[in-house]
């Protein structure tokens, strides 16, 4: 993106899984704060424009970004267009995830996992591989943050309903750590936020609509959350005023 001479370039984020729920508020947030984000979505485009149009509509700069995450040469794509249009990544929120429906390990089957994992975690790592080879100072870059959305079900283990999802979950915190530690010497800090039972379309997908509702007295704080709550926290990861923090796995789960 071209600028005027003396004006600072734009901090250019990425959010996968940006058109609904978590994705969409941190967006729309992150843009608020002068961020220019580029909005990623896998099938719904409609959802995907309505957001970049709030942002915009609001003075801000974003675009939207097609890609399966779970998919090489798309992600590859998707960066690309992202440095064309908007400049060198100095954030990424790996938020794009999926559930499937409620059922025992013991009833799951191979092709559930192989999605579970691949989109889940590949494809979060995948974002990060390109995300890293933009900000680290090892390659050339000027260094930036990256948000992984982990869950809450990471700890829990979420039986007899998604004790792969959760498992996948696991993985990313461990691949939070672990990238933490390799890329902090390179002006990269790498963290996650752990959602609890927050109110998205998410647990429709998994056939519960009402599972919020269902097990808020499970909650210390006995509600849900929004996903503005856990926006908070993944932009206030982002930024500056959290230089100093990396490795970290934020519980934003109301004290479940």
């Amino acid at each position: 993106m071209d600028q005027k001479d003396g004006a600072t370039p734009p901090k250019v984020l990425l959010v996968t899984g940006g058109s609904r729920g978590i994705g969409a508020a941190t967006a729309l947030l992150a843009a608020r704060q002068g961020w220019a984000v580029a909005v990623n979505y896998t099938a719904n485009s409609l959802a995907a424009d309505e957001v970049v149009r709030a942002i915009r509509a609001g003075g801000g700069t974003a675009i939207t970004v097609q890609a399966d995450v779970a998919d090489e040469a798309q992600v590859l794509k998707m960066f690309e267009k992202v440095d064309a249009q908007l400049g060198r990544l100095t954030g990424l929120v790996n938020n794009a995830g999926v559930v499937d429906v409620t059922a025992r390990v013991d009833q799951m089957d191979v092709a559930r996992w192989r999605r579970m994992f691949d989109i889940n975690v590949i494809g979060s790592m995948l974002c990060a591989r390109e995300a890293v080879r933009r900000m680290s100072t090892r390659h050339g870059g000027e260094g930036g943050a990256i948000v992984n959305v982990s869950s809450a079900a990471a700890r829990l283990g979420s039986p007899g309903q998604y004790v792969d999802y959760a498992a996948a979950k696991g993985a990313i915190d461990a691949f939070t750590i672990g990238l933490a530690k390799e890329v902090a010497a390179e002006g990269v800090r790498v963290n996650a936020v752990r959602p609890g039972l927050i109110e998205t379309e998410i647990h429709a997908s998994g056939g519960l609509p009402d599972r919020v509702n269902d097990l808020k007295h499970q909650v210390p704080m006995q509600r849900g959350g929004t996903a503005d709550e856990v926006a908070q926290a993944i932009v206030w990861l982002l930024s500056d005023a959290a230089s100093y923090t990396t490795m970290s796995l934020l519980d934003v789960s109301g004290g479940r």
